[in-house]
């Protein structure tokens, strides 16, 4: 599944990017430039799914890929795409991740899940002492909460949960394999989950895309939850962990400023920030807030012109550009590309 995700990416920006943005929206990289790219190369399902990925991981497939003639590196880490790459990523399944709404906290879900079935496992078999499957304070204190809001004692959350849990994974699109994941990562009353090394043994692959497996199962599992109101305790347990203000913190502090009339070069003062940083602000604003005009910055005639030559040199990329549309700046640019075509 790795292989194939990357595959995908590469096609999303074959000649416009390296090698390397394709490993920041992996990570989850909150710089100006992979959260442009995100929405430019609509590669929003993928941000942020492996946080932990080890460059040598990365690159050591992208060495495969030279090997296999489906990828052209140049030492400048400028890639582009060879026909059999091109036709592999064409024959890649469709994948189902929502990276850029949970950034990871798909994680914390699950860890608020494993340790309200442990607990209540332990409960069940009158166990009152036992080592909890997370360690995080947070994690704890929350699903105490919980546990106590649900008055656990009295044994009517276990078949509740239970009975949610169920109908959920009856009716999410997914194989039975990608539902044992989850079954099998949870811990009970002397029954301890299966690591991850057992799982990608049992399913004939490595443990990367064991675990790419779960994250999108679980990505398809909140979002059935979250559309649907016969899962009230879980959806209570996914309470809070979809993002919705898709901003960087940063770029709020400078939206709030340009929301009460101050210029981009009053800005930077206040902000004691580079410009190119608020201009990088910007055009996340225009990206991302769908009420926010880049009328004041470039007109109609000049947006239109962008996407002119975007489309009559096929690229995005705004050295190419300004050299056809001299009289823009590359933040003039830049707005355009963010906010979509007029």
């Amino acid at each position: 599944m790795f292989h194939q995700i990357l595959l995908q990416i590469f096609q999303k920006l074959n000649t416009e990017r390296t090698i390397s943005a394709a490993y920041h929206v992996l990570r989850g990289k909150r710089s100006g430039q992979t959260i442009q790219d995100i929405g430019l190369f609509q590669l929003h399902q993928y941000f942020g799914l492996l946080p932990k990925l080890p460059r040598t991981t990365f690159d050591e497939a992208v060495t495969l890929f030279m090997r296999y003639s489906w990828l052209n590196v140049q030492d400048s880490g400028h890639f582009h795409m060879e026909k059999l790459g091109l036709q592999q990523a064409q024959q890649t399944p469709t994948f189902f991740f929502d990276g850029w709404h949970y950034r990871g906290n798909e994680h914390v879900f699950f860890a608020r899940l494993s340790l309200i079935v442990q607990s209540l496992s332990h409960q069940t078999a009158v166990v009152r002492s036992f080592s909890p499957i997370s360690r995080d304070p947070a994690i704890q204190t929350w699903v105490r909460s919980f546990l106590q809001d649900h008055h656990y004692l009295q044994g009517h959350l276990q078949q509740q949960l239970l009975d949610e849990c169920t109908s959920v994974l009856k009716n999410i699109p997914v194989s039975d394999g990608s539902k044992q994941l989850v079954l099998y990562r949870l811990s009970g009353y002397r029954l301890p989950g299966w690591t991850w090394q057992q799982l990608a043994d049992n399913r004939k692959e490595t443990v990367l895309d064991s675990q790419l497996a779960f994250i999108e199962t679980l990505h398809i599992l909140l979002h059935d939850v979250q559309q649907n109101n016969d899962y009230p305790l879980l959806k209570q347990v996914a309470q809070g962990l979809r993002v919705k203000i898709l901003l960087t913190d940063s770029a709020q502090q400078t939206a709030h400023l340009y929301e009460q009339g101050y210029s981009v070069e009053q800005i930077v003062q206040i902000r004691k920030l580079k410009q190119s940083t608020i201009e990088d602000h910007f055009v996340e604003l225009a990206m991302y807030e769908p009420n926010f005009s880049i009328g004041p910055f470039v007109s109609y005639e000049e947006a239109e012109k962008v996407w002119q030559a975007s489309k009559h040199y096929q690229t995005k990329k705004l050295k190419i550009l300004h050299e056809a549309l001299k009289e823009l700046s590359y933040f003039q640019l830049r707005l355009v590309l963010a906010k979509g075509e007029v």
